[in-house]
């Protein structure tokens, strides 16, 4: 069957939907704009309302005879490899969840890098799955984790026949790759599905020079966030599915449990319209943007006291495996700062913002919707910061423990201990106590202490200077790390 990737079905509904001139009397309220307040319509334009219509009911009939959402979801798979892919609206928060319960329930092992999001954390508290952790490949000198080889899932898997599959995210926030093919053969040897949480990969596909991806490395669920590589709207992200190790039909109902019954028709329409440039114009674009990272690369290394990691930084024996270089990750130890001031600063003083911030990098991601401009004022703004570095206040010293210091024992499962009787205790007396909280510096959004683990001074310690020192930490009970919430000690 040929595929026509210039169309783009939900626009294209979306334009019929105002040609027609239809008189809603459903949901939304607003009706089009005609009901939303001025001082939003303002704000927002009323493009914004005019594309926010019913899914079903709406942009299609009720009975969706006209397949809208169908077809833009089968052109998607086939520009990226898959058989099938589903469209979310609620973010890859929510797709990994989904693909998550396709693959394992309640009590079942799931195989998952240490180094998976809070997303993939709050996974294992609504399913009830047990996590077997597959140890990152550390490294203890730049304090930074790279995704786990497959080497360390064969040896886990060895350790853990009973497990239903694995899951690895790659690449990471940081832009460090996994040799995703080898891992899906460990677990294809054994018959069982690989989930890839490749939220940060939307732009792999579109352009030979940059690592492969989960569909064409043969894993089995593919998770990925289109508003953040891509040119999607925020929230838009997709799940692609490719072999029968996990049913169509299963996936799709493990989704329809958690999603939303009013999906957005707004970030549908960012999916298909993003799809259509990318299957048209992608590797043209991607390639402007890997010469825009490249020269933008080279000056930044240039500034006194910045220096950009590079694919000799983060791959190589026991590190990763493969590197994206647009997230351009700028370690700021030299201008005698942390990533935090730095991030700080910029926003502050030059109205840049920095996509990742740590306790020594910031990353300034570039995509195929930079420029040469907008690269000009990020190099500018960096140079102004090393400028002005010397001037900056002190910051606390963060005690980022070794990568050994970071791993706390599993002790119950994270349902168990996240839904459980808890009491909140003071940090000072934690150490050695069941945590019933995650806790994630953010971002990257990777947690630093999960439901069921217990609690170690090095990893309390961390947190604690950590946040003195300016890190965010959006999700403990208490905001101030005073209190800690832990199992109720039934002693």
């Amino acid at each position: 069957m040929s595929v026509d990737h210039t169309r783009a079905p939900v626009l294209e509904a979306l334009v019929d939907y105002r040609r027609s001139g239809r008189l809603s009397f459903t949901p939304p309220g607003h009706k089009q704009a005609r009901g939303a307040d001025p001082a939003v319509r303002e704000a927002l334009g009323d493009a914004v309302f005019l594309g926010d219509v019913l899914a079903s009911g709406g942009l299609d009939d009720r009975l969706e005879r006209n397949g809208v959402l169908d077809r833009a979801e089968a052109l998607m798979a086939d520009a990226v490899h898959a058989d099938h892919t589903f469209f979310t609206t609620c973010g890859s928060s929510l797709s990994v969840k989904a693909a998550m319960l396709a693959v394992a329930g309640p009590h079942e092992k799931l195989l998952i890098g240490r180094d998976a999001h809070k997303s993939v954390a709050s996974g294992l508290v609504l399913a009830g799955i047990e996590p077997v952790w597959v140890e990152p490949r550390w490294d203890a000198e730049r304090h930074i984790a790279h995704p786990p080889s497959a080497e360390e899932f064969e040896r886990t898997f060895a350790e853990h026949p009973d497990a239903k599959g694995a899951l690895i995210t790659s690449p990471t926030p940081y832009g460090t790759c996994a040799d995703l093919r080898a891992v899906a053969d460990v677990c294809h040897r054994r018959g069982l599905p690989l989930v890839v949480d490749e939220a940060w990969g939307a732009h792999l596909p579109f352009h030979p020079d940059l690592p492969s991806w989960a569909m064409d490395a043969g894993a089995d669920i593919c998770v990925t966030s289109i508003h953040k590589m891509g040119s999607g709207l925020e929230q838009g992200s997709v799940f692609h599915l490719r072999g029968d190790r996990v049913p169509a039909a299963l996936l799709k109902m493990r989704a329809d449990l958690l999603g939303t019954t009013s999906p957005s028709v707004l970030i549908f329409a960012g999916l298909d319209g993003w799809r259509r440039q990318m299957a048209l114009h992608g590797e043209a674009l991607m390639g402007g943007a890997l010469e825009l990272a490249v020269r933008a690369r080279s000056v930044i290394e240039e500034i006194d006291g910045l220096h950009v990691n590079d694919r000799d930084d983060f791959c190589g024996p026991g590190l990763a495996d493969d590197f994206d270089p647009l997230p351009v990750v700028i370690d700021v130890t030299g201008l005698g700062i942390t990533g935090y001031q730095a991030a700080d600063w910029l926003r502050e003083h030059r109205q840049v913002d920095a996509h990742l911030n740590d306790h020594r990098r910031i990353g300034a991601q570039l995509s195929h919707g930079d420029d040469r401009e907008t690269a000009s004022e990020l190099l500018a703004a960096l140079k102004d910061l090393a400028a002005a570095a010397p001037e900056l206040t002190g910051s606390p010293r963060i005690e980022v423990p070794d990568p050994a210091g970071l791993r706390m024992e599993q002790a119950w499962l994270p349902r168990d201990a996240f839904f459980g009787p808890t009491e909140d205790i003071p940090v000072d007396r934690a150490a050695g106590r069941i945590a019933a909280e995650i806790i994630t510096p953010y971002p990257p959004g990777i947690p630093a202490v999960l439901p069921g683990e217990r609690l170690t001074e090095p990893v309390l310690r961390y947190l604690t200077t950590g946040l003195a020192a300016g890190m965010n930490l959006p999700d403990p009970n208490d905001a101030r790390l005073e209190t800690v919430r832990v199992v109720a000690d039934a002693g």
